[in-house]
Order: structure tokens, then C-alpha cells, then sequence
């Protein structure tokens, strides 16, 4: 995770002298922003409002160097990343930005995609930390084995690391959380002396609601740091296992994947599916919950790799839910109920980011965690909210049912 490693191609010298071709590029966003707007200050000292065509967001940036652009248009995300990284570029609060360019995304097109050598690049990087067996496990460690001692000081007190679900003002994050948890269990529509498959058990939140109504859970991960803490809870009814979804045995009532998918990638849907198929009983469901993003760009998307794969989350890949829907449909899985609600996520975001900030406030975070990794952090908490506010990106759960 090492943010000084720079895959926008190299910046055009003499920058300055091409501030034409630069207030050209503004042109062209500003055409595309056809709601919210972009209130620049530019290297040059002078502002400029692009957009405004109609009502929506605004966000305030300052270009400190021309090369933020050209990082935008070579490299996309990854660029733009990079851009802040260096200070090409700054804002009192980014997500407004990421907002507007998920929002607008039909009319500004390629602007802010990869492209090229650098779209190739990144698709190469991303494909080599593909989720085979042995690739997963990496995978999976260099995100959640961050440690314990750092989720534990920005997530709510069980450790849920996904989104909840009817977030209200002034309520704790906690209910909500729990709110989520519960209709999770609902849809697997279990009973107390039921036995339930949890592909994905995280530091155990769910495993712990099912324990309470008398569901024995069997939790799968590839984490030991969440396998450890699991353990501890020391929870008669939940067992949890280092293990490969792929290779998981025998036969469950129900099963249960919060926001685990996203690890496994396209390549392995059908891995996943089948697992699901053929652990669950006749008539049993799988509830699923799962973070998707819009078909209109799935191609795009899935032809490159974005800020996230490339420094967050290797091998991590969002779902186009009308392909996952049809290959669940082919392995004999009917799909009922589904619930979208990207806007709880926006807000769990937002309030997992004002954790955080004041952990860094307090020092609470890791000495091992220096200065540049908790902006990175940071930037990955707003980035996602912006998407979930642009509409672009979405959370659902849907219901899986086995026929009988």
C-alpha cells in the first residue's frame, strides 16, 4: 500500500505554458456537469465555476498544479488519488466532488477514466491479485489483518464493517447496525437448533445475533485477526474456521454473506454461487448483502481497476447486480426481496470517517500507521461516500431460496 507509487504516466513539463489545452479539459467537464457544480480556484490564481447548469452538489477545489488534470484524464481515479497525495490538488471536504463526477457520469463519459497505458497498467496489476485460492488469502490479509487495533478504534463497539441500514440523525450508528444485522437473520428465515453458514463472518456481529436466537453458526474467513477475535467472544453456538469458501463441506439450514462478496471478483461468481447452492438445503435461503455498481459503467469499470483495488482492497471488485442475478437464477438460486440502500451507507461512511478523524485527534490509531496511510484512509472513507451520494455505486440485500 504504498501511495508513493505513482501509475499516471509521466506529467508534461513546462505545465504553465499548456494552461490553454488545461481550460479546454474545464470546458469539456464543465459541458458534462449537468448538475452541481465545481467552484475552482486554478494555478493561476483566478476562480471559475464549472457547471452549474442545474441544482446539485458543489464542491470547492483548489487546482494547485495543472498536472491534477492531466493525472485525472490519464489515470482516473488512481490519477486523481495521486494528484491529492502530491497536493496537486485540494478541498475542505472532497466528497462533493466524487459526488458530482459518479452523478454526471453519463455526460462527462471517459474524462475521468484510465486510459491507455495507464488503463493497461493498472488492469495488469489488478489482474495478478486475481482471488484464487492462494491469491484471496493475500488479498484478504493485506486489508482486513491491518490489525484489530485499528478497526477497533473507528467501527462501532462489535466491529460491523458494513454498511447499516436505516441510519437516522442522532441515533447511534450501534442500532442501526444492529437494525441491519436483524433483517439479515430475518431473510434467512431460521429458527433457535437451526445450523447457518456464514461465508464472510467478519469480526462476528452477525454470528453473534444468530447466537442469541439459538442459530449454531459455522463462520468462514481467511482472516486470522477476525478469526481470533471470534474466538474470543467465546460464543457456545459459533464456530469459525480458516477457510476457502470453495472448500467448505456439508449441508446448513441457511446461509448468510454480509458484504463479502465484493472479495471474491466476476472470475469466481460462479465458484460462490455453487458453494451457496450446494451447502443449502432443499427450500433453504442465503440472505445476501452486497455493493453494486450501476450497469451504465460496468464495462468501464470492469476493464480497469480504480483507486480502490489499486491501494485499499486488492482483488476487491463491485457487483453488477443484473449479472450476478442471472448467473444465481442459473445455479438454480430464485432471487426475492431485494432492498437497496445506498444512502445508509453514504451515511455510515460519514460517520465511520468522523471515528476516525478523531482517533487521529487522539492518537488513538497505531504508531505503525503513519501520517500518509491514515490520509489514505480517509480519502477511501469520502471517496465511497461520494459514490453512494452520486448514485453510482449502491448496497442491496436480496434473498436467495434454494428450490425445494
Amino acid at each position: 500500500m504504498d501511495a508513493a507509487t505513482s501509475h499516471s504516466p509521466p506529467v508534461p513539463s513546462r505545465a504553465r505554458f499548456l494552461a490553454p489545452v488545461w481550460h479546454r479539459l474545464l470546458d469539456r467537464i464543465d459541458r458534462g456537469l449537468l448538475s452541481g457544480a465545481i467552484d475552482a480556484q486554478l494555478p493561476d490564481g483566478t476562480r471559475r465555476l464549472i457547471g452549474g447548469h442545474a441544482p446539485g452538489p458543489v464542491a470547492i477545489v483548489r487546482l494547485v498544479r495543472w498536472r491534477a488534470l492531466w493525472r485525472l484524464v490519464t489515470a482516473g481515479s488512481i490519477g486523481w488519488y495521486e494528484g491529492w497525495a502530491a497536493g496537486d490538488w485540494t478541498s475542505p471536504d472532497p466528497v462533493p466532488i466524487f459526488d458530482l463526477f459518479v452523478r454526471n457520469r453519463a455526460a462527462l463519459g471517459n474524462v475521468a477514466r484510465a486510459k491507455h497505458v495507464a488503463r493497461l497498467a493498472v488492469w495488469l496489476g489488478h489482474r495478478l491479485r486475481r482471488n484464487d485460492r492462494s491469491g484471496a488469502r493475500r488479498n484478504i490479509a493485506a486489508h482486513y489483518d491491518l490489525g484489530n487495533d485499528f478497526y477497533r478504534e473507528w467501527l462501532d463497539a462489535t466491529l460491523t464493517y458494513s454498511s447499516a441500514l436505516g441510519v437516522a440523525a442522532g441515533e447511534p450508528l450501534e442500532l442501526a447496525q444492529q437494525r441491519k444485522l436483524d433483517a439479515v437473520l430475518t431473510r434467512t428465515g431460521v429458527a433457535a437448533g437451526a445450523r447457518l453458514l456464514e461465508i464472510g463472518c467478519g469480526w462476528g456481529s452477525f454470528a453473534a445475533t444468530a447466537a442469541r436466537a439459538g442459530v449454531a453458526v459455522h463462520g468462514l474467513t481467511l482472516s486470522t485477526e477476525q478469526r481470533d477475535h471470534v474466538l474470543a467472544l467465546g460464543l457456545p453456538e459459533v464456530t469459525v474456521a480458516l477457510t476457502d469458501y470453495r472448500d467448505v463441506a456439508g449441508e446448513y439450514d441457511a446461509v448468510a454473506s454480509i458484504e463479502m462478496v465484493e472479495a471474491v471478483g466476476p472470475e469466481y461468481w460462479p465458484a460462490y454461487l455453487s458453494t451457496i447452492a450446494r451447502v443449502l438445503k432443499p427450500g433453504g435461503r442465503a440472505a445476501l448483502q452486497f455493493i453494486t455498481i450501476a450497469d451504465d459503467v460496468w464495462d468501464a469499470y470492469e476493464g480497469s481497476a480504480d483507486f480502490i483495488q489499486r491501494y485499499v482492497f486488492p482483488g476487491g471488485s463491485l457487483l453488477s447486480a443484473s449479472r450476478f442475478r442471472a448467473l444465481a437464477e442459473a445455479h438454480g438460486l430464485a432471487w426475492q426481496d431485494e432492498q437497496c440502500f445506498g444512502l445508509d451507507y453514504a451515511e455510515t461512511l460519514l460517520e465511520w470517517r468522523r471515528r476516525f478523524d478523531r482517533a487521529i485527534a487522539e492518537g488513538r490509531l497505531p504508531e505503525r500507521f503513519d501520517p500518509r496511510f491514515q490520509q489514505l484512509w480517509r480519502y477511501y472513507l469520502m471517496y465511497c461516500e461520494g459514490g453512494f451520494r452520486g448514485g453510482g455505486i449502491d448496497v442491496m440485500q436480496v434473498t436467495l431460496v434454494k428450490a425445494g
